[in-house]
């Protein structure tokens, strides 16, 4: 079993933090609620999108048929080279519509300007054709376009590009001198009429969906969390019942054995022992404590201060600044640590009579402050194979806080660790 030095000099056993261990213990993060959405309406956009290329497909079928069919390419005039032209260039655009699918920004970019010019390029097969604009029965495949537009972009203003199909085929059809009549104008509302009737229903359903999948998101996490606080426990009580009860087993051998020898090196060995599985099981209960919730870190800071002040006879003087806000597990054993570290140093190494430790809890951060009146040491110089400071400052790295060491020669050691509250109070 590994062991380290406390601060009296005695033999410490046990890791140094059940909790840090719990910590280490990592599972693979699961993603945010926010990250889970924005999965979901990529994924079910590039569903959509792709129900769009086969059905674009389908249309490029019909065309072609329009090509080889003498009468339907007499009626549509696609006997040009430009009409061949355009019926190549769409499959061109198709084709790299459906190969950017999976990219976040270029396509949805790439599906909407594809769509757009489907609208284009089916105004000019209307139009070629001759036969009237708004009777054409090419003109029923807008409703298409409108179903599309909607589904890939949910919102009112999609419905824009497809109803200006009308306006521009109205106005083309004045140009080329075709006259409108009573027909026109009930075909115009009649197709406005089923434009807007599938942009309130798949508008509604697309709103139902969103807010079904956002509370099976929710439910989700919760149980997430559930789970989570269900394990901290279960761990809890193991660590609880399984190690607790080893350690007050070693410390009732050791007071048993403290009865039955009186020889001063083996009373001194076995009191260490008896003092280090007493450390033991209080860092246990701090750690099981901090597991379950139930953690008090401005009492826990103020009880280990007195404790320690007892087992090293120095003076220490703990009190808390300010309104106590809440803190996550990780700032709470990143502060208690700092603490310890703290402490620890300065019964080893600074020859002080008298320690400060201040918990400050001003505006939007929190800070433990440390000074004592020992003989101090040479920041630009740090010993070797002393670790404890650049831990301290690797916490406050890892937290986004900071660590701030100032000591002069025979004028003691002042140390500051700062944690910002909006990231060490997230959980």
């Amino acid at each position: 079993m590994a062991s380290s030095k406390n601060g009296n000099g005695k033999t410490s056993t046990l890791p140094q933090s059940l909790l840090e261990a719990f910590h280490q213990w990592k599972l693979k993060p699961s993603p945010s609620s926010q990250e889970l959405s924005d999965s979901w309406l990529n994924e079910r956009f590039i569903s959509r999108a792709r129900a769009l290329f086969f059905a674009r497909l389908l249309f490029l079928g019909m065309v072609f048929f329009m090509f080889i069919i003498p009468a339907w390419n007499q009626y549509f005039g696609l006997s040009s080279p430009i009409a061949l032209g355009i019926y190549v260039g769409m499959w061109l655009y198709a084709l790299a519509n459906y190969t950017v699918l999976h990219h976040p920004v270029a396509g949805r970019v790439a599906t909407y300007l594809s769509l757009c010019l489907d609208l284009f390029f089916m105004v000019l097969l209307i139009l070629q054709s001759g036969k009237g604009g708004l009777e054409n029965p090419l003109m029923a495949t807008q409703l298409l376009f409108t179903m599309f537009f909607v589904l890939l972009f949910p919102k009112p203003i999609s419905i824009l590009p497809p109803l200006l199909v009308f306006p521009i085929t109205l106005r083309l059809d004045q140009l080329l001198q075709r006259g409108i009549g009573a027909i026109d104008v009930l075909t115009l509302f009649w197709y406005l009429a089923l434009n807007f009737v599938i942009l309130y229903v798949l508008v509604y359903l697309n709103g139902r969906e969103t807010l079904a999948h956002k509370s099976i998101v929710e439910l989700q996490d919760n149980l997430q969390k559930h789970a989570v606080s269900e394990e901290r426990h279960r761990l809890a009580r193991e660590i609880h019942d399984g190690l607790g009860a080893t350690l007050s087993s070693l410390i009732f051998q050791s007071e048993y054995l403290l009865q039955l020898t009186k020889e001063e090196t083996l009373l001194r060995e076995i009191g260490e022992l008896k003092s280090t599985a007493e450390d033991s099981i209080e860092e246990l209960r701090r750690s099981v404590k901090m597991m379950r919730g139930d953690f008090d870190l401005t009492q826990s800071l103020g009880d280990y201060a007195q404790a320690f002040a007892e087992r090293s006879r120095l003076n220490i003087q703990f009190k808390k600044n300010g309104t106590e806000k809440p803190l996550s597990a990780s700032a709470q054993l990143a502060l208690f640590r700092v603490l310890q570290e703290s402490l620890s140093n300065v019964a080893k190494h600074a020859g002080a009579q008298t320690v400060l430790v201040e918990l400050l809890f001003i505006d939007d951060t929190v800070s433990l402050l440390v000074s004592d009146n020992g003989k101090g040491f040479d920041t630009s110089q740090p010993a070797p194979g002393h670790y404890g400071l650049i831990h301290l400052k690797e916490r406050a790295l890892h937290l986004g806080g900071r660590l701030d060491i100032r000591s002069t020669l025979g004028q003691g050691t002042y140390i500051s660790f700062t944690l910002p509250l909006s990231l060490s109070s997230s959980p």
